[in-house]
């Protein structure tokens, strides 16, 4: 664990919520260590006053919240920047909003940071993944950088979808992308 020896929390916005978790956890998976703990799948970075979204208020667009994935990780055994790096691997940062045919406000691309550290290295990352993933190819990532704010877990039916429902929809952008 950290020096404290406390879990560390990462928050990511990537599209839909079930293909960034299943994903991330099928590269991480808790039960081989591999420093992910647990996941989260829920909502935030939207208006003030929409406070306990649901899943079919959030599709609205209007609580402007994003679907998310909350991580709590072990940074002893996998560092922040790895995980940047890794979001950035899984989905399509380039686009506005959207990720393949899922579009709204809630598929946007945004990475939650919880501390100033978190902040500089989501810079430096994205920053390093610009100049050679995305230079090369004409394209400018347009992923958010914006302070956690409060959470919510989505529905329990989310949790872990993927894991509960083999055969369920996921978003083709959720994939390695190098």
């Amino acid at each position: 664990m950290s020096s404290g020896g406390q879990p560390e929390i990462a928050t990511f916005a990537a599209g839909c919520f079930w293909g960034v978790e299943h994903i991330f956890l099928k590269h991480f998976p808790p039960a081989e260590n591999k420093g992910i703990l647990k996941t989260a799948v829920g909502y935030t970075g939207g208006k003030d006053d929409a406070k306990n979204p649901d899943y079919r208020t959030v599709c609205t667009g209007a609580t402007d919240h994003a679907e998310a994935v909350r991580i709590e990780f072990d940074p002893s055994i996998v560092k922040y920047d790895e995980l940047v790096e890794f979001f950035y691997r899984i989905h399509d940062p380039t686009t506005k909003n959207q990720q393949g045919n899922d579009v709204g406000t809630q598929y946007r691309s945004a990475i939650f940071y919880h501390s100033p550290e978190q902040l500089e290295i989501a810079k430096r990352v994205t920053e390093e993944v610009q100049k050679k993933h995305f230079d090369p190819h004409g394209t400018k990532i347009v992923t958010e950088l914006v302070p956690a704010g409060e959470w919510w877990d989505a529905e329990e039916y989310h949790q872990k979808y993927l894991h509960k429902n083999p055969t369920g929809y996921q978003c083709p952008n959720h994939r390695l992308h190098w």
